[in-house]
């Protein structure tokens, strides 16, 4: 007898905050500064880092308090993760939300933390650090990371 793993049978709201915390696969893009078009809402991904992501783990430094340091950083809830534009399109919670399937690298079915940075999904040690840098020059700091469609 099989059975489904949670993300499959349990909503996003009924989720144990172990159970929502795990569908985080660590890449660390949602601590990245975007710039949106405002006439088209087109996402423009950067590597321009959230001051309290940490670029070697994808980790946020002071999880529980940032909040309070980064008042505009957004605590995402399934209503957050239904209606954000700007969540990677690999992201666990928008893949859920979706109603689809994990990728062999997150580490709910890898089994592995390391493999969403060995697949090269992750920011790992590619970023910039916002502190000093006006909002303006972000477009400077355009990139392109993979799964950026939803079609990959």
């Amino acid at each position: 007898m099989t059975t489904d793993p949670f993300w499959k049978t349990t909503s996003l709201e009924d989720m144990t905050q172990q159970q929502w915390e795990s569908l985080c696969d660590g890449c660390g893009r949602c601590c990245l500064n975007k710039l949106e078009d405002w006439d088209t809402g087109e996402i423009a991904w950067t590597n321009v880092a959230c001051r309290l992501l940490n670029s070697s783990s994808c980790r946020c430094s002071d999880y529980e308090n940032r909040q309070a340091k980064v008042p505009e950083c957004i605590s995402l809830t399934p209503d957050a993760v239904r209606s954000i534009a700007w969540l990677p399109p690999s992201c666990g919670y928008r893949l859920v939300a979706e109603g689809r399937d994990l990728y062999w690298w997150h580490p709910l079915i890898s089994l592995d933390p390391q493999t969403v940075h060995q697949a090269g999904v992750s920011v790992r040690d590619r970023t910039v650090p916002e502190e000093g840098m006006e909002p303006e020059d972000f477009e400077n700091h355009i990139v392109d990371w993979p799964f950026e469609e939803v079609d990959e």
